[in-house]
């Protein structure tokens, strides 16, 4: 078969995805080694770019913990985590916020207008985007004298309370990609570090996305032998954090998929940002990659 004719039923063979997906909305969380790989870095943009001119409306969260840690060691600021949570005092704050806002998040910016976007980079403070609060973490005490669970103080990392849609609205009707760094601020004004995963969560849910997709460096979620779970309902994902199957940073990317849907999300999806094209793969072939939640059946 010619080229052309392969290129051409490709197209044909994607069309009834564009359909469907023609002016909806999909939240992307950017992250882990997608954000570091050239090449992927490349695909994520070309990605992303097309979406938008065939009639999508991708919204960009992305994290940088790792460019967070490379600046608080050439800046000697120590830092401890704590539940796989970055405790973020003052001084760490103004790292966090001066890599992700005025570093990382503009890289991302140019690299979707160099490959023909319009994209604008915002953070949760502007506009007031991201309403958050102080994260209360709570362990369980090991001192005798008092047993139980005492609270954490990670400082100022926090959780999101609300997402107000009008700037990111605005920016899509007016043509261009939101690109939004996962920082929020509170009724008084205060600064939080808040995990990207969640906030691209609670962005999904609050403009009633139709996908939500989370890059990340695994293939998906895996089961007990080791092998990619392609599919799971929302009462499977439970029984994942239940019995073990999900582990480490896999419980909180499975946590926001199902609050996502249950906030109306229609699928949730946890891929391989190793994989080039894994985004268009995802939405536009029948078989996809990684592993997709979705709602439980409606009971008969």
């Amino acid at each position: 078969m010619p080229k052309g004719s392969r290129v051409a039923n490709i197209l044909l063979d994607a069309l009834p995805y564009i359909r469907e997906f023609h002016g909806r909305t999909v939240v992307i969380k950017y992250g882990g080694h997608a954000m570091k790989d050239e090449t992927l870095k490349a695909a994520f943009a070309k990605n992303v770019v097309l979406l938008k001119y065939i009639g999508l409306n991708p919204v960009i969260v992305h994290g940088g913990g790792p460019q967070i840690g490379e600046m608080l060691k050439r800046l000697a600021i120590d830092c401890t985590f704590r539940e796989g949570l970055r405790v973020t005092d003052g001084p760490v704050m103004d790292v966090v916020e001066m890599v992700l806002v005025g570093r990382v998040n503009k890289e991302i910016v140019n690299l979707l207008n160099q490959h023909g976007g319009r994209a604008v980079g915002i953070s949760g403070k502007d506009g007031r985007t991201i309403l958050a609060r102080k994260l209360e973490m709570y362990v369980n005490g090991d001192d005798e004298d008092a047993p139980g669970p005492r609270n954490v103080d990670l400082g100022q990392v926090g959780e999101v309370m609300r997402v107000d849609t009008s700037l990111i609205r605005g920016l899509e009707e007016d043509g261009f990609i939101p690109v939004i760094a996962p920082v929020g601020v509170d009724e008084d004004g205060n600064t939080y570090n808040i995990n990207a995963d969640s906030v691209a969560g609670a962005v999904a849910s609050a403009l009633k996305a139709s996908r939500l997709m989370l890059l990340t460096d695994v293939p998906g979620v895996l089961g007990a032998d080791g092998e990619l779970i392609s599919s799971l309902t929302r009462w499977q994902a439970v029984q994942c954090l239940t019995d073990g199957t999900a582990k480490g940073g896999m419980i909180p990317k499975l946590k926001c998929c199902l609050e996502a849907l249950e906030d109306g999300v229609e699928k949730a999806f946890i891929l391989d940002g190793r994989v080039p094209h894994v985004v268009l793969l995802e939405l536009f072939t029948p078989t996809g990659v990684g592993t997709e939640l979705v709602p439980d059946p409606p009971r008969s």
